[in-house]
């Protein structure tokens, strides 16, 4: 005679893609800020200029991007090229940093994930939140230089109803990189060489992104920065602050879309790829 079985607990397999995963997610929700602190803190913690590389680095970056304008008379729409390009290295940076620390999430944590369990995600999630930080220094930055310009009468500022737009633009910033980024460390568990052309490929799409106005060019140029989802979102903040052409809304909804996009492969991926990965990595 069949006699019924009554378990206290059943163990069954998962989906790949659940809203379980984000549950787990929200019950570390105390390991998520535990990471996102030591990703604050050891970061430049062996460096000898410490938190001013969060300075330093967009600085820089702006100057040589100002050395190249001025010698390709390049048009920044009315905007000081200071400014201009600060405000674009900026936003690119957190994009960037998203995006290049989360594509490597398998590689740098396997020592971690092979003794301990714990919601996967939580690494990826920590980066960009810890990201954001240095993101909210560097706009302090752009914000102090921009109000020595307004002092010396280099530059003035015409704030715009889009900046109220701001939150949302964090946001698809943060799920591009971290959507494109889930995507690539799931692959590289397999394809290591694909890390290398990643860190390449960022620095040749940044010159692509940030150096031109998409007003100022024509042809296959105008595609590819008007179908770059990076770019509606820089000149959105460009244009908010200076009142520079208007905003296209269409391009805007078209990044929240791709943001979407890559973020539900990049989640389906790496939820996969978590199941199996101490095999490759």
């Amino acid at each position: 005679m069949h006699q019924e079985e009554d378990w206290s607990n059943i163990i069954s397999s998962r989906s790949v893609f659940s809203l379980h995963s984000f549950k787990d997610v929200w019950h570390y929700r105390d390991l998520l800020w535990m990471f996102v602190k030591r990703d604050i803190v050891t970061n430049y913690k062996q460096t000898v200029l410490g938190p001013l590389w969060f300075f330093i680095q967009p600085a820089l970056t702006t100057i040589m991007f100002v050395f190249i304008q001025r010698a390709a008379k390049i048009e920044t729409n009315g905007i000081h090229p200071v400014l201009f390009y600060l405000i674009g290295i900026t936003a690119w940076n957190y994009f960037a940093e998203c995006l290049t620390k989360t594509s490597t999430t398998f590689k740098d944590n396997a020592f971690i994930f092979g003794k301990v369990y714990f919601p996967r995600l939580i690494l990826p999630l920590s980066i960009v939140v810890s990201s954001l930080l240095k993101f909210f220094i560097q706009i302090f930055l752009f914000l102090i230089i921009t109000f020595i310009f307004i002092l010396s009468g280099k530059t003035t500022v015409d704030i715009q109803l889009t900046i109220l737009l701001f939150p949302f633009l964090i946001i698809v910033m943060a799920g591009l990189g971290l959507g494109s980024g889930l995507i690539i460390t799931s692959l590289t568990t397999k394809y290591r060489d694909l890390a290398l052309l990643v860190q390449f490929g960022i620095q040749l799409l940044m010159y692509g992104t940030l150096m031109l106005p998409k007003s100022g060019t024509t042809g296959l140029l105008y595609n590819l920065l008007k179908y770059n989802p990076m770019v509606p979102i820089i000149d959105t903040l460009r244009q908010a602050l200076f009142n520079t052409e208007a905003p296209d809304f269409m391009l805007l909804a078209y990044s929240f879309f791709v943001m979407i996009f890559l973020l539900l492969i990049g989640f389906y991926i790496f939820s996969k790829t978590e199941k199996n990965f101490t095999d490759t990595v």
